[in-house]
């Protein structure tokens, strides 16, 4: 490869990489009203949604919610690369960058009014398509917190 070729490649990989590290894209977070936003392309599933193509189980608990909270609360803490960005009594946002190009995907979780029940939703900001990676969070999470509880 010419030396102009390698310098061109060099500065598309900068280029790329500096707008990756940017945090293109929006957060579609929960309204005023308490409502986690819905699904609307495949780079999203939620506990809420009828549509099979972005439907998850819930989460689910036993005992008391503050238990169930803390618990949730140290296994995202513990989860690389998913840091807290907000906790409320009855939500958590967390997000997760990815390792390379810097993607930021979205996790909320709201502790629904039936006891018992954290409802779910995890989203790319950017693309068409998470190749499944938003439900293999949750799934994941799923896991590490049913290994936590009761």
């Amino acid at each position: 490869m010419s030396e102009r070729g390698v310098a061109g490649s060099i500065l598309s990989l900068v280029v790329l990489y500096g707008l990756a590290g940017c945090g293109l894209g929006q957060a579609h977070l929960r309204g005023a009203d308490g409502r986690l936003a819905p699904c609307d392309r495949d780079r999203c599933v939620s506990s809420l949604s009828e549509d099979p193509a972005y439907a998850i189980e819930p989460l689910r608990y036993q005992g008391g919610r503050d238990h169930a909270r803390q618990a949730l609360m140290e296994v995202i803490e513990a989860t690389p690369r998913l840091r807290v960005d907000a906790a409320q009594d009855d939500y958590i946002h967390a997000t997760a960058t990815s390792r390379i190009m810097r993607f930021v995907d979205d996790l909320e979780l709201v502790f629904a009014e039936q006891p018992g029940r954290i409802d779910v939703r995890s989203a790319s900001r950017l693309g068409y398509s998470d190749f499944g990676v938003n439900r293999e969070r949750v799934e994941a999470l799923r896991r590490q917190f049913e290994a936590q509880s009761p």
